[in-house]
Parts: structure tokens; C-alpha cells; sequence
């Protein structure tokens, strides 16, 4: 009997990878035709424009254009990042855009036509299995995950799949790296992406070549890579454009309200505070600010719209303090220049409160699997955050070194699904929405 080829769907919060697997080898990823050349990275974005040549009134992108449609036109633009985060939230049914009603099912469905056309000529096939990757515990408060599931089935199928399979993230990062395994192993998967970080705990067996699981214990929680960012933003670049400072009105001295703060958690927010209330009162602030400079460089920031290469320069810190223990912070744009050097141990001090968060769930995922730390073989890290120097030590101090591998941070999750779709055996390893 044939095998089907198998699509993998690592349907990210910052990024979506995908990868191709017909059983006969390994998984392949998808390499996407963007403006800046083949990449198997997808941004998980979407944008909408005004558009009078075309029927349905509106332009919509995706991925690296969404973007550059939004750098491009950030007044008139609907842009939509981290959207995976409503995926299983009860309480969002819909927004509105550029007059269209856009449930989570829609924007998700337009997202991945979109992907597809990047894609090429391999995506169009009907005839495939889909295996996609689903977080252990979706962000949000009540997270409902059926809810999400059904929310994802409906977008694959106006697609025109029908064979649609779902996987915890972790799961497929473990069996992509089970097939390493020479020998019968009790694995921890650290799965860090943009939004959550998942753990899953899951015995491997090998029995006439044939590879087998047993889920013993999982967790998750809502705290990753996009945190870290923050907190580098937070206490970094925001006291030198106003956090923390002070402004006299008449005899009184009051602190700059922190909330004007809160829109840096994403970048793409801080456009829209241009016509906002807290922007007026900002401007307004400026006069009487007893360091106005700061807030100054705030307005700038704002109205030439350099959120996103802000981003970019802490990316670039973030990932130099994931190899060095000292790295150069350096951000200009317009008049604005932010020179400042950070250690690591700073850095960590800064998420300390994330790191907990990220202790905590393996102090879960560990009670849930009834396990203690010296039955653990084998400890798997992949994502972007396992980089950090400040995480990987929660489980070498845990775990030892000796016991921890990582690497194939891009494609372990896809090529895991993609794989797990060509095994003979798939209800061990995937359910089905509903």
C-alpha cells in the first residue's frame, strides 16, 4: 500500500515551517519564494489594504509581505501578528476589517492560501496528509483547546484537505529526535517557540525496528521567546524614552504613567498610538517633563515608525548574549541613538521571573509523568530560547549535560509531523479536531 505523502504544519506564533515527507527517507522542509529569496521560514502574519482595483475592495498579504506592506503603510494597513494566540480563547468570535467580518477560522484560512501560493506547485496536492502541530497548553486565559482544533480544521478544510491530523509540538520535536536513539529512552522535550513553551515527557521503545511511544506527563506555559524580547525592551529601551521619569504639574511632581509602555510587548502596536489618547497626552507631557529628551525620542520613535528595526536590534542582543557573556546594544533611527553594552547576568536578571514560570511547568510536566529528574535518559531542547545560556541552565543543573542534546532548532517540529504522517500506526501518535 502506497504511503501518502505527508505535510507537516509547524504553525508558529512568530514563524510557520512546513516539511514533506513520502516515508521513504527524511523530511524535506518547504523552501518559501520571498522578497529576499528562498527561505523555509514563513512569518506567521497577515495584512489587509485598502484596494480599489480589486472586487473584494482589499489587499491582503502575507508572511515577509505583510510586513513590508505595513513598514510601507502603517496608517492604512490592518496588520495581524500572533494571531495563533486567539486560536482558543472563547471569547474572541471576530473582529472587523476594512468593513469584513474576519472570524479566527478566516484569518487562519487566509493566512494559509497564502502560504501555499509561497509554497510552490507541492502544496497544491489534495491527495496528502496533513499532520499539524499543536501547543500542549494554549495561551490566553481559559484556553479552550477543542475550541482551537475545530477553529483549525475548519481553515484546513476550506483548503481542500480532508485528512487533517493534530500533534502535541513536543511529541514531533521528540520523535524527530527518537530516531537518533540506539536504545530504549525515557525523553524530556523542551519545546521554547515565540509564545509558549511546552514539555513533554515520553518513552521511546524500539521492537523489531519498529519505533514506539508512551506519553507519561506534559506541561506547558505561556511564556517564551516574545517575553524575553519584552523584558529586554522594558528595562533597557524604555527608560530612555520616558519610563521611569518624572514631569511637574504646577506644584505637584508626578511619574509618566507606565501604560504608555505597554504597547512595546509587540511592535506592531506602536503605530496605532499615534492617533491614540495616550499619544496626545505624551506630546502634551513634553513641556513639562523634567527630562523632555526622553520623551521626545519616544514621539520620534512613534511617528516614524521605527518599532519593527527596534525589534531587530533586540533580536540581535538577545541571540549575541546566547554565545557571548557581554554583547553592544546599538539602535539608530532618525535622531534616536541607543549605545549601551549588557552582560549576560544582567540579561538574566531581567527574565528571572519568566525563567520561574519555565522551572515551574518541568516541575509539572515531572509530577504529571510520576518521574523523578534520575529516571529521565535523554533531554531534548529545540526552539529559539533554548539558546540561552540562562535557560539550558535549568536543565543542566536538573539533568547534567551529559544528557541533553539540542540543535535543529528550524526543523525538528516540522520534520517531526511530516514523519509521524508516513508511520503505519498514527492514532499512537495524533488525534483528530473534535
Amino acid at each position: 500500500m502506497r504511503t501518502p505523502l505527508a505535510i507537516g504544519v509547524d504553525f508558529g506564533t512568530t514563524n510557520t515551517v512546513v516539511a514533506l515527507s513520502d516515508g521513504s527517507g527524511p523530511a524535506r522542509l518547504v523552501a518559501f519564494d520571498t522578497p529576499a529569496g528562498a527561505d523555509p521560514t514563513f512569518r506567521s502574519t497577515l495584512s489587509f489594504n485598502p484596494d480599489a482595483s480589486d472586487l473584494t475592495g482589499r489587499a491582503v498579504n502575507a508572511g515577509p509581505w505583510a510586513i513590508e506592506a505595513y513598514l510601507d503603510d502603517p496608517g492604512d494597513t490592518r496588520f495581524i501578528q500572533s494571531f495563533k494566540s486567539y486560536a482558543a480563547s472563547p471569547l474572541f468570535t471576530e473582529t472587523r476589517i476594512l468593513g469584513r467580518r474576519y472570524t479566527f477560522e478566516d484569518m487562519l484560512s487566509t493566512f494559509l492560501l497564502r502560504l501555499r501560493d509561497s509554497g510552490g506547485e507541492v502544496l497544491n496536492h489534495r491527495d496528502v496528509r496533513i499532520i499539524v502541530g499543536r501547543p500542549v497548553r494554549f495561551v490566553g486565559a481559559a484556553p479552550d483547546a477543542g475550541l482551537a482544533l475545530r477553529r483549525y480544521q475548519l481553515a484546513f478544510e476550506r483548503l481542500g484537505f480532508t485528512d487533517v491530523r493534530y500533534v502535541h509540538e513536543p511529541v514531533a520535536a521528540a520523535f524527530y529526535f527518537a530516531r537518533r536513539l540506539e536504545e530504549d529512552a525515557t525523553v524530556l522535550v523542551a519545546d521554547f517557540g515565540g509564545g509558549t513553551s511546552d514539555f513533554s515527557i515520553i518513552r521511546f521503545e524500539r521492537k523489531d525496528r519498529v519505533l514506539s511511544s508512551r506519553p507519561l506527563g506534559q506541561s506547558g506555559v505561556g511564556v517564551a521567546g516574545d517575553a524575553f524580547d519584552f523584558r529586554i525592551i522594558d528595562n533597557l529601551v524604555s527608560p530612555a524614552l520616558g519610563k521611569g521619569s518624572s514631569y511637574r504639574d504646577f506644584d505637584n511632581v508626578l511619574s509618566v504613567p507606565s501604560r504608555y509602555y505597554a504597547s512595546f510587548a509587540r511592535w506592531d502596536q506602536l503605530a496605532l498610538m499615534q492617533v491614540s489618547r495616550d499619544m496626545r497626552d505624551i506630546r502634551g507631557l513634553v513641556r513639562k517633563s523634567l527630562e523632555p529628551e526622553k520623551l521626545e525620542r519616544l514621539i520620534e520613535l512613534i511617528d516614524g515608525n521605527h518599532g519593527y528595526p527596534l525589534y531587530q536590534a533586540v533580536s540581535r542582543l538577545k541571540e549575541t548574549l546566547s554565545t557571548e557573556t557581554c554583547a553592544r546594544f546599538s539602535f539608530h533611527a532618525g535622531s534616536i541613538a541607543l549605545e549601551t553594552t549588557v552582560d549576560r547576568a544582567t540579561f538574566s536578571a531581567w527574565i528571572a521571573q519568566e525563567l520561574t514560570a519555565i522551572e515551574r511547568a518541568v516541575d509539572e510536566a515531572m509530577a504529571d509523568a510520576g518521574l523523578t529528574s534520575d529516571q529521565i535518559d535523554r533531554v531534548f531542547l529545540t526552539g529559539g530560547s533554548s539558546f540561552v545560556p540562562a535557560v539550558r541552565d535549568i536543565f543542566d543543573a536538573r539533568f547534567g549535560a551529559a544528557r541533553i542534546a539540542s540543535g535543529s532548532e528550524l526543523e525538528s517540529i516540522a520534520s517531526g509531523l511530516a514523519l509521524i504522517g508516513c508511520e503505519p500506526d498514527l492514532d499512537q501518535w495524533c488525534s483528530r479536531a473534535g
